[in-house]
């Protein structure tokens, strides 16, 4: 990922927070030369160096995933900035955003009880702590059916690389006048720029 030096992101807990806030990633891996993608969840262990995650068995990916080196990109919020919030006209367009891109190699999970333990933390995760849905309640032959038709595996990381493209090139002033806009705009991801822009801003 081209990085300037501005943007990069220095504090692997921050990129690691991304991951985990983020965790709906896109799996580039290749085939005859050319690159696939599945677009897929992928969990962190505790330990912060796999990632874990299911492919559908149908899904030709994962048959030729095990011998080359995968990326995964995780992407944070993101929006427009316009340069009629600058003080001058003489600017152009531009995106700021956040991305974490992550290198590594997969090894297929062929054991039952991983595969198990693998859908029920990314049940736990994603489930709200008071739901009442446990994985189990679904009963051992239903289980048994669905982990017939996905393929679970782990990713080794290898290499992480994260980029927050927050203004940071522009001056302090300019940087609030983009925030004061992005706080009147009443969308998730304009509103998660302008406080990461504020918190960059404090530092």
């Amino acid at each position: 990922m081209y990085i300037p030096k501005d943007f990069k992101i220095t504090d692997k807990s921050v990129a690691l927070g991304v991951i985990k806030e983020h965790s709906f990633a896109t799996l580039f891996s290749s085939h005859d030369g050319m690159p696939v993608a599945t677009h897929l969840p992928l969990l962190l262990d505790e330990k912060n160096t796999y990632l874990y995650g299911h492919f559908a068995r149908p899904n030709p990916q994962w048959k030729e995933i095990g011998n080359q080196i995968v990326l995964a990109v995780f992407h944070g919020p993101h929006c427009y900035i316009s340069p009629s919030w600058y003080e001058t006209d003489q600017a152009v367009p531009t995106w700021n955003y956040v991305s974490v891109h992550v290198y590594g190699e997969v090894e297929l999970l062929e054991g039952e009880k991983e595969l198990m333990e693998s859908f029920h933390e990314m049940v736990m995760n994603y489930e709200a702590p008071d739901s009442p849905y446990r994985l189990q309640n679904a009963g051992e032959k239903y289980l048994a059916g669905l982990s017939k038709g996905v393929q679970g595996f782990k990713m080794k990381i290898n290499k992480i690389e994260g980029k927050a493209k927050l203004s940071q090139n522009h001056s302090s002033e300019r940087q609030e006048l983009v925030i004061n806009q992005l706080e009147q705009i009443p969308y998730t991801d304009e509103q998660q720029i302008a406080s990461l822009m504020r918190a960059n801003l404090k530092k």
